[in-house]
């Protein structure tokens, strides 16, 4: 198969068009997003990507990698797996993911109902954070999602901190000192984030503080009600 010319091959000298050559492929910024949040192995690169197969991925991995964007490692010990990670430059590609979410969100033919993977879920909410009231006082909430497209996989956690300064969500391995923990599928955690639904009947383990994760939604929920304060 022959390789598919550039932009600048054609005299194109323009830096949007370079960057199409970079993550324009298809699947590229896909396996990029699903990296934005921290390593993962090719086998959890697939699974969180449907639809995707070993060939078409390992060919993206590798145009990444030859790209400066991924690289790949080796976990040290007990792990001894290899993972795929973004450079630090690549890591800046979460700007365009948000641009992209924040364009993409008004357009009428939208999947809202489709699912969504617990990082891509967390990406979302972090591309609509919204710092608390001045004044407010600041939380933390321990959230932890479980994929609704699949069983057997174990839930990732999330630490989210809320000030008034802004919020921020991450992929953590333990936390302490929260002001609560809500425990969601992402089916469930989807509709209230993205759809809307209220907190209050939903199917959402939650101990300590309500008002902590009601909180975290009204920070990070596509639309925000008008009492939670000013968007960024």
């Amino acid at each position: 198969m022959a390789a598919r010319r550039s932009y600048g091959s054609y005299n194109d000298g323009c830096a949007s068009a370079h960057a199409l050559d970079l993550v324009g492929e298809r699947w590229a910024l896909i396996v990029v997003r699903e990296l934005l949040l921290g390593p993962k192995r090719f086998v959890d690169i697939q699974h969180d990507i449907p639809g995707i197969g070993p060939g078409p991925l390992t060919q993206r991995l590798q145009d990444l990698e030859e790209a400066g964007i991924v690289l790949r490692r080796a976990l040290p010990s007990p792990a001894h797996v290899s993972v795929y990670d973004l450079t630090e430059w690549g890591r800046d590609l979460e700007a365009v993911n948000t641009a992209l979410s924040l364009w993409a969100v008004q357009s009428p033919q939208l999947p809202l109902a489709a699912d969504m993977s617990p990082d891509t879920l967390v990406l979302a909410m972090r591309a609509h954070a919204r710092p608390l009231a001045q004044g407010a006082q600041g939380r933390r909430v321990a959230l932890t999602l479980t994929d609704s497209r699949t069983t057997g996989r174990a839930p990732v956690q999330y630490l989210a901190t809320l000030t008034a300064q802004g919020t921020s969500v991450v992929k953590c391995a333990a936390v302490d000192s929260v002001d609560a923990q809500a425990g969601s599928t992402t089916r469930v955690w989807k509709a209230l984030v993205i759809g809307g639904a209220p907190l209050e009947g939903a199917d959402i383990a939650i101990t300590g503080n309500a008002e902590a994760v009601q909180d975290l939604l009204h920070a990070t929920m596509l639309q925000a009600p008008l009492s939670a304060g000013p968007e960024r």
